[in-house]
């Protein structure tokens, strides 16, 4: 559906069709229905208007995917040493480096062509073809290929491939919640409305592309296609958005090469002016080597890697991340702004309450289309039994609620009254509900409404295939269907065992009880009339709205035996749905997943919000939002728990868009629900978050949530239920669809965070220590006042990238620790490199420096001699033997300093080296993994011979290992010392807001309440 290059028709104006009548839009578009266009006008059309496809997308570009892995300042660094190292002819030095920009490059370009190949495959929006009318013929036809004015047919199934008029329906209902958020289909009609200013989901005499015909067939005209159709409008507003903000990683990393390029350029100026700018190999060798002591060369490959071991973490978890940056985003999110349709509810109707008059409260378990759940029935006895017994009002209070019993109701229990209304709710009824021979899981086939009613009756064992089956013997044989215009519907049933003729209808209670005189009451029948019906469901329905409930009504009558004679298919419905008896309610809703409350309430211990943005009603939104916790209970002044009622914490995207940003910015707090939502809403709501300093996510399935999506910090698509557009417009797609993926991804998002702060302390922190070293290194001289260096630059970079670079992996591979997700949010400005991380990394690098380069020292001149003998830079000689060996001191002092330092890093503040934490030395196996090669690695340089004295110019010790030991040893309790007094001295390192601190509260006290028994139902 979306093309890359392919030049497009501009986007067209587009008439209001809405307001007009069939055969003005004829005219208009010059077309005749009778025999839609031509060939030859089809294909002038199509080169006028464009093929029916979006701009934007399309295949990735491998070029470009290319290129952004290498326009990056650390790369370009890495570049010049490469090319330095070339002039000066170290092919070793060249080579590593070589290695290490292909090792990044590779690493990131797969990873992002990967995900931007599956996005390919998830493009399945679009109908591939569509049925028109041409040439007095009708033809299937690509769906790319229509053009204005043709005649589009349309059924049950289709996926319309156009904006269009219709003008001929039949029982036509459209699914357009990726359009509109709505969540049940909606009822098309042919008639013109007189108002321009109809919202887009009140014109109902339009459909529009990607849609789906959900019942009933049509015909209708196509006037709007591509980019001008209401979902090309969508995805040019997302092309016109752009994403130029920093991430706080993007932002560390960049400020960081531009340090470390100022760092590296100082130091080779200091290397030159030390040797009074005699510039010869040596003093360049050595000035390429503290240069390359300043460059963490490993980085990029571990940043790249890091993320990519979460990217492919979180694939296993059902969420593909098509931007690696969306998980460091994610990790600091403030805010979820989440539709309801589909993200927090199930996008499936089910049938939970039904009541009827005298018997009770139907309630009913199970979610879902699988027919499983019990019902159970609540009711409660009449004292009028035992009128000669006069009870006091306590007393009378107290028998009641004796008396109120519930019943489980299955084939032994159910009452006359329940079986006729499961009868109702099977028969009236055209859908199906089936099992999947393969995976054994069940689907349903028809209106979701039906398909609710359905799943109600079976679970009852009173579905519709067993009712007409040879055991119950009932068949279906006069059906009136159900009509928008009237909203009810009604069938004959007849059942040859009994002889009964029943009619049974259902619908809108407003539409049912003009229907009925009489209202069944237990065993008898009352007369009634409709007003006073009315007014006697009015309270009971009203209850169920309140519970965000649809609610449908039951009815039913035998036929008289004039009525069983004569063919009632051919007699008019008004004289049929006439004196009825009233049966009952049933509630019927789109439920919560159930991950959807621990979800919320795992977002509330973490200090972030969740905010629903959803086009449906107020009190249905208010009533999921109490089931998934956004909106909490409180207490009423007689201490009763209930929930909170509509007020601040939930507007109308009416009332919403009325405030000016000023208004909403005085508001204490922003609302927790936001109905009849509209595109527009979601991007104010965001962007009234991000004046607050939050980081938001919005997660959704519709093209309207596209534009939120683009404006979002991270955007959520759904990979299932999502559409093309949305998924385009998101980072993150969960091909799962469900809520509780994101906390996963959230604390992805932290630990990937966490993770890359502490490799970059030990990464940055060994450079830090190399670069001390070394420049301290300028002070020895030998016999001809030469610079002696403490440790050769090949063995430079050999500690930096293979000694260095394992343990900051297997950092970057560190478990999340238990409390990860009891911390809040990290403050939308907080960097990678805090000030802390920033002392952190120079203390110690100084430490592990200046006590590397002391040991130099004390093997030359505090137990040697002190000769340096001279050229020992080029070579090894018996002269130079103390020197080499004084650089094995210094390579194992830094080598095993930085391996040490990397268990320093998993913790931050707390200890690491108490008994408690030496026993979990082994619990990140990389890491032990890390420490083991390179303490390996360590001793094979210093002992091999040949790799020792001629390519890294140093030697293997041996009483000097009592220096190194001790050294370390020192360096330990330092860092001890150091962590104690920051956590002595310095404050928490996260700062929870007055928000937060709420959020964390509500956790907690679900928690307490999970943890007595549950939550109160």
């Amino acid at each position: 559906m979306f093309k890359g290059k392919e030049k497009q028709a501009d986007v067209q104006p587009v008439k209001l069709y809405h307001i007009l009548e069939p055969d003005q839009v004829f005219i208009d578009l010059d077309v005749n229905p009778a025999t839609g266009l031509s060939t030859s006008e089809a294909e002038r059309r199509l080169a006028l208007h464009g093929t029916n496809e979006m701009r934007g997308g399309g295949r990735p570009s491998a070029f470009k995917i290319l290129l952004r892995q290498l326009a990056n300042l650390m790369t370009l660094i890495l570049i010049a040493a490469i090319v330095v190292a070339f002039v000066i002819k170290d092919w070793i030095e060249a080579g590593v480096l070589i290695g290490v920009i292909a090792f990044n490059t590779a690493v990131g370009f797969l990873q992002e062509f990967k995900a931007e190949k599956t996005m390919d495959s998830l493009r399945k929006m679009s109908s591939p073809t569509s049925r028109v009318l041409r040439n007095g013929h009708q033809v299937v036809v690509p769906t790319m290929d229509l053009v204005p004015g043709d005649i589009l047919f349309l059924e049950s199934g289709d996926v319309i491939g156009a904006d269009c008029r219709l003008f001929e329906v039949f029982n036509f209902d459209t699914d357009e919640a990726l359009l509109t958020g709505e969540t049940l289909p909606i009822s098309k009609e042919v008639a013109a409305f007189t108002d321009p200013e109809l919202p887009l989901g009140d014109r109902i005499n339009l459909s529009f592309a990607s849609t789906t015909v959900t019942k009933g067939r049509g015909k209708a005209v196509v006037y709007a296609t591509g980019m001008s159709s209401e979902v090309g409008k969508i995805a040019k507003k997302l092309m016109d958005t752009e994403k130029n903000r920093m991430t706080p990683l993007q932002r560390g990393l960049h400020k960081m090469s531009w340090v470390l390029l100022a760092i590296a350029s100082a130091s080779v100026l200091i290397v030159f002016g030390a040797n009074k700018f005699k510039v010869n190999s040596d003093v360049l060798l050595y000035a390429i080597g503290l240069a390359i002591a300043t460059i963490p060369e490993g980085l990029i490959a571990v940043v790249t890697l890091t993320m990519s071991v979460g990217v492919s973490s979180l694939a296993k978890k059902r969420a593909l991340v098509r931007q690696l940056v969306a998980l460091e985003n994610l990790g600091s999110v403030t805010n979820i702004c989440s539709d309801k349709t589909g993200t927090l509810t199930q996008s499936k109707m089910v049938l939970v309450r039904a009541w009827l008059p005298e018997e009770g409260v139907l309630r009913v378990a199970g979610l879902g289309f699988e027919p499983v759940g019990a019902v159970t029935m609540t009711r409660q006895a009449k004292l009028n039994e035992a009128p000669q017994v006069n009870f006091d009002e306590s007393e009378k209070s107290k028998l009641l609620d004796d008396a109120v019993e519930t019943v489980t109701v299955d084939s032994t229990t159910i009452s006359p009254n329940v079986r006729r209304l499961a009868e109702a709710a099977a028969l009236c009824n055209m859908s199906e509900i089936k099992s999947d021979e393969a995976t054994g899981e069940w689907f349903g086939i028809g209106d979701p409404t039906e398909i609710a009613l359905q799943v109600f009756a079976t679970k009852l064992s009173m579905g519709k295939p067993v009712l007409t089956s040879d055991a119950h013997q009932w068949s279906v044989t006069s059906e009136f269907p159900f009509d928008s215009g009237i909203k009810r519907m009604s069938v004959v049933a007849v059942n040859k065992l009994t002889g009964e003729k029943v009619l049974f209808l259902k619908g809108a209670t407003e539409r049912v009880v003009p229907c009925c005189t009489g209202r069944q009451d237990g065993e008898y029948t009352t007369a009634v009339e409709s007003d006073d019906l009315q007014a006697f469901l009015d309270p009971r329905i009203q209850e169920m709205a309140r519970d965000g409930l649809r609610v449908l009504s039951f009815a039913y009558r035998h036929l008289t035996e004039a009525e069983t004679l004569i063919d009632l298919n051919k007699v008019d419905r008004e004289g049929v749905e006439l004196n009825m008896t009233f049966l009952g309610l049933v509630g019927i809703y789109d439920p919560p997943r159930p991950e959807s409350l621990p979800s919320v309430m795992e977002c509330y211990r973490a200090g972030i919000q969740v905010t629903m943005l959803t086009g449906d009603h107020p009190a249905t939104a208010a009533a999921i939002a109490r089931q998934v916790g956004i909106l909490q209970p409180e207490e009423d002044s007689q201490g009763d728990s209930h929930y909170v009622t509509l007020g601040q914490p939930v507007m109308t995207a009416r009332e919403f868009d009325a405030l000016s940003d000023e208004e909403v910015d005085a508001l204490p707090e922003l609302p927790n629900v936001i109905a009849r939502c509209s595109p527009d809403t979601k991007v104010k709501m965001i962007q009234a978050m991000h004046r607050r300093n939050g980081i938001v996510a919005m997660t959704g399935d519709g093209v309207n949530d596209s534009p939120s999506l683009k404006f979002a910090d991270v955007g959520i698509a759904m990979g299932l239920s999502g559409s093309d557009v949305a998924k385009q417009a998101s980072e993150i797609i969960l091909t799962d669809d469900n809520f509780a993926t994101i906390v996963r991804a959230i604390r992805e998002g932290r630990r990937i965070f966490n993770n890359i702060q502490r490799f970059c302390c030990v990464l940055v922190g060994g450079n830090v220590a190399e670069l001390i070293c070394l420049l301290l290194g300028l002070a020895f001289r030998d016999k001809l006042n030469e610079t002696v260096f403490p440790l050769s630059p090949v063995a430079i970079l050999v500690n930096n990238l293979l000694t260095g670079t394992p343990p900051a992996m297997a950092l970057g591979l560190e478990k999340a620790w238990p409390t990860i997700m009891d911390e809040p949010p990290r403050p939308p400005t907080s960097g990678l490199f805090s000030w802390e991380v920033q002392a952190d990394i120079v203390f110690y690098g100084f430490t592990i420096g200046l006590l590397s380069i002391s040991n130099f020292w004390l093997v030359i001149s505090g137990f040697g001699d002190g000769d340096m003998a001279q050229h020992c830079n080029k070579g090894y000689s018996d002269e130079c033997n103390l020197v080499f060996r004084a650089r094995g001191a210094v390579f194992a002092t830094l080598t095993l300093g930085i391996l040490l330092h990397a268990y320093n890093c998993r913790r931050i503040r707390g200890p690491m080296w108490n008994w408690r934490m030496l026993k979990r030395f082994h619990e990140n196996k990389f890491l032990m993994g890390g420490f083991i090669s390179g303490t390996i690695l360590c001793l094979l340089c210093m002992y091999v011979p040949g790799l020792n004295t001629e390519v890294l110019k140093m030697k293997g010790i041996s009483w000097e290992w009592g220096i190194v030991l001790i050294t370390l040893l020192v360096f330990l309790i330092i860092s001890e010392l150091y962590k104690f007094g920051k956590r002595r001295f310095l404050k928490p390192l996260t700062v929870a807001t007055e928000e937060q601190v709420r959020l964390q509260r509500i956790w907690t006290e679900s928690t307490l309440i999970n943890s007595s028994g549950g939550l109160e139902k």
